[in-house]
């Protein structure tokens, strides 16, 4: 079967700043961070680091109150998504029983690093630290790393693939990939895919805090703590969220007059195979060469990067050296931005996340900045075009998103901007 082309009809988010999905692209082009202050109780010893927090996330009245209890809080924020993206893509929740179509074949494939790693926590404090002899029956079907992609499957009929992905913060970027190919290939008509993770339970801060890649900060300072690309950087920041697309392929969409938000056309992944948490500019490049080569692009016809940039001292110099190499005399006007300085990193959602991001920028026309970044480039860093400041009315035509991971997994996904009649919210 010759190649299809694959539509992005259903975006969702939940995202720290709330409010819909026009709201957070909005604050996102203004440079806003979201970035505060975490600080807990815990014992022996408070946590007190920056963070990014869904404060406004309300489970139950997203999902109901029934379903929100049987999951932890990665399944409640990626199930809370992916049926905004449901909806956004004009699909019922079940199948009518006379639309005449099946979805025996449609499927999801999820993203997450952490999944359920903080039922897990949650029981080992309750049997350790409060002495009690037996755990809730949910604990099992709330610490699954399969549990958004399983309940998503169940609430919405879907009879296909149902699976998910962990390869640490490229997690989302390769599920999406994945499901690119189910849809590209024809197993599928549409799927849903996407990440979320939660990274605020105790052992998790302690564990990227003890490898010394966090950056500081108090409550004054949080807000500008993740600098991508400066030469003052500190470390990343950490946080949670959920992000969902419905992929579908295009002739089935305009078959039934869905809105196309935009197209996925190439997805390239590698292994470094060099280093477990030490990049490799060759394994990158490969990935970026690949998600070309699939997408039949060339470096002159990618407008934006939505780059990975985590604000860490050795990956943001391999990223961009990556960049350099891949699109050579095109670089200099290759507009590149990072917007976890704004949202954070959300680990195995970061690719979802910034999926979404990236789809946004080529439907509306504008790209976010890197925030805090303007006046500090670190020089090593130089030689693309950085978005300081929010980008409205530039020509977009297509955009690379970057995930790479420690433990050498790398995924980039291309994506060209939508119908030029369908550009507007």
């Amino acid at each position: 079967m010759q190649a299809r082309r694959v539509a992005i009809t259903g975006i969702g988010v939940i995202s720290p700043y709330g409010g819909d999905l026009n709201q957070f692209f909005e604050r996102l082009l203004t440079g806003e961070s979201a970035v505060s202050h975490l600080l807990t109780e815990d014992l022996p010893r408070p946590l007190s680091t920056p963070f990014v927090s869904c404060r406004g996330f309300d489970a139950e009245a997203a999902l109901g109150k029934p379903l929100a209890l049987m999951m932890e809080r990665f399944a409640q924020l990626g199930t809370a998504a992916a049926f905004l993206a449901w909806e956004q893509a004009g699909l019922a929740r079940q199948p009518a029983a006379d639309d005449g179509e099946s979805r025996d074949e449609w499927g999801c494939i999820w993203g997450t690093a952490l999944g359920g790693l903080s039922a897990h926590e949650r029981g080992s404090r309750e049997l350790w630290l409060k002495g009690r002899e037996r755990l809730s029956p949910l604990s099992v079907v709330q610490g699954m790393n399969n549990a958004v992609n399983a309940h998503i499957s169940i609430q919405l009929g879907l009879g296909g693939v149902s699976t998910s992905h962990t390869a640490a913060c490229a997690s989302s970027g390769i599920a999406i990939g994945e499901a690119f190919r189910r849809v590209r290939s024809g197993d599928a008509d549409v799927m849903l895919t996407g990440g979320s993770d939660v990274c605020q339970s105790y052992g998790v801060v302690r564990a990227w805090e003890a490898m010394r890649v966090l950056a500081p900060g108090d409550a004054l300072s949080a807000p500008s703590a993740c600098r991508p690309f400066a030469g003052d950087r500190a470390g990343l920041v950490l946080g949670e969220g959920g992000a969902a697309l419905v992929l579908e392929a295009w002739d089935h969409a305009l078959a039934r007059g869905a809105r196309i938000h935009g197209e996925i056309v190439g997805y390239g992944t590698s292994c470094d195979h060099s280093h477990l948490v030490r990049p490799s500019r060759q394994g990158q490049v490969r990935a970026l060469r690949a998600a070309l080569a699939q997408a039949g692009l060339g470096p002159a016809d990618i407008d934006y990067v939505n780059a990975h940039g985590t604000a860490t001292v050795e990956g943001d110099l391999v990223e961009i050296a990556a960049l350099r190499e891949v699109f050579g005399s095109s670089a200099q006007a290759l507009a590149v931005s990072a917007t976890k300085s704004m949202h954070g990193h959300l680990l195995g959602a970061a690719g979802a996340m910034e999926a979404v991001v990236t789809t946004l920028a080529l439907r509306e026309q504008a790209m976010p900045p890197t925030a805090h970044l303007a006046g500090r480039i670190d020089p090593a860093c130089e030689g693309v075009d950085h978005v300081l400041h929010g980008r409205r009315g530039v020509p977009l035509r297509a955009a690379l998103s970057n995930s790479f991971a420690f433990g050498g997994s790398n995924a980039v996904l291309a994506f060209r901007a939508p119908p030029a009649e369908q550009t507007t919210f």
